[in-house]
C-alpha cells in the first residue's frame, strides 16, 4: 500500500514520533492510523510526545571550528546522567556537524535540516523516545571570522560550559586562554565601549537603592554618596567586561593589559553554560518516596 506524505505528517502530529518511524508504522499497518499508533507505542516511540512538557535543563554544550567558521551548541536533557549516553553523544556530534555545514539562520531552520534520521527535529524526537528523557536543541550560534583572525575554544567539565573567542593578533594559545577566561569569569561584554546605555543606567539605579537602604549612609553628604555610587558602578562594570577583569593566569594583571602586551585584541566571544536561564523544578524527594509506598 502506498503511503502519502500527508498521512505521515498526520500521524507525526498525533504521536510526536519522527517522520521515518511514522512512515514505517503506516506501512507495517497498511495505513490504519489506530494500529500505527499502537505500533509506535509498542516500539516506545510515541512516548516522546508525553515528555514534551517536561523541563530539560541538563545536557551538554559543544564548540567546534573549521576554517573560518565555528559553532557553539547546547542540547538539553532532563538529567545529567544522559551526558554519558552514547545515543545522546552521537546526536550532539551529528548536530554540531550539520550546523557547521549548513549555518542555518535560526532554530526553526536548524530543526528542518536533514540528518541521518530525517530532519534534526526528528532526531531530537527519536532520541527522546530511545533515551526516555526529553531531548531538545536549545540554542546554537554560528560565528564567522576573517582570515587574519584566530578562534579560541574551551570546554569545561566535558561541555557543561563552552566558550569561543575571536581574536585579532596573538596566536592560538592566547585565543584559548581568552576562551578559558570567558568560561571561568563569565563576562557579558568585551569592553565598556560595548555596554548599552540602559545597562549602565540599570546598574546606577541598583547601586543608588543599595546605598540608600543602608542606615549608615543616611547622613553622608550627597557628593560623598555620589562618589561611592560611581565607585560601585565602576567595580560592577569591570566584572561585566572581559578586558577589565583580572586575568585568571596572572592575578596582578587585567586582561586588557595582558592583551596589549601580546598585541592582541578580542573581537567577540560566545559563552554557553548548560541550563542557564532555565527555571529548574525542585524535586521533593520526600514526597516522591511517600507516593511510592502508598
Amino acid at each position: 500500500m502506498a503511503i502519502t506524505a500527508a498521512q505521515v505528517k498526520e500521524l507525526r502530529e498525533m504521536t510526536g514520533a519522527g517522520m521515518m518511524d511514522c512512515k514505517k508504522a503506516l506501512v507495517e499497518c497498511e495505513g490504519d492510523f489506530e494500529a500505527a499508533k499502537d505500533w509506535l507505542r509498542k516500539k516506545g516511540i510515541s512516548k516522546a510526545e508525553k515528555k514534551e512538557g517536561r523541563t530539560a535543563a541538563e545536557g551538554l554544550s559543544r564548540v567546534k571550528a573549521e576554517g573560518n567558521r565555528a559553532v557553539v551548541v547546547e542540547i538539553n536533557s532532563e538529567t545529567d546522567f544522559v551526558a554519558k549516553n552514547e545515543k545522546f553523544l552521537a546526536l550532539l556530534d551529528e548536530t554540531v556537524d550539520v550546523l557547521m555545514r549548513n549555518a542555518p539562520a535560526d532554530l526553526d531552520a536548524a530543526l528542518a535540516l536533514p540528518t541521518s534520521e530525517g530532519t534534526m527535529n526528528d532526531a531530537m524526537i527519536n532520541a527522546t523516545a530511545i533515551i526516555g528523557e526529553k531531548i531538545k536543541l536549545r540554542r546554537f550560534e554560528i560565528v564567522e571570522k576573517a582570515d587574519d583572525e584566530v578562534f579560541g575554544m574551551y570546554m569545561h567539565n566535558g561541555g557543561q560550559i563552552s566558550a569561543l573567542t575571536v581574536m585579532k593578533g596573538g596566536d592560538a594559545q592566547i585565543a584559548k586562554e581568552m576562551a578559558m577566561q570567558v568560561a571561568s569569569m563569565s563576562p557579558s561584554y568585551v569592553s565598556r565601549a560595548d555596554l548599552p546605555a540602559e545597562v549602565i543606567a540599570h546598574e546606577r539605579t541598583i547601586q543608588e537603592e543599595l546605598l540608600n537602604q543602608d542606615p549608615k549612609n543616611a547622613n553622608k553628604p550627597e557628593q560623598v554618596k555620589a562618589k561611592i555610587i560611581e565607585g560601585r558602578i565602576s567595580k560592577s562594570l569591570e566584572e561585566m567586561c572581559l578586558v577589565d577583569q583580572i586575568f585568571f593566569l596572572d592575578q596582578d594583571k587585567k586582561v586588557g593589559t595582558y592583551l596589549n602586551e601580546k598585541k592582541a585584541e578580542c573581537v567577540r566571544f560566545v559563552r554557553f553554560k548548560v541550563g542557564e536561564g532555565i527555571e529548574k523544578k525542585e524535586a521533593d524527594f520526600a514526597a516522591e518516596v511517600a507516593a511510592m509506598v502508598k
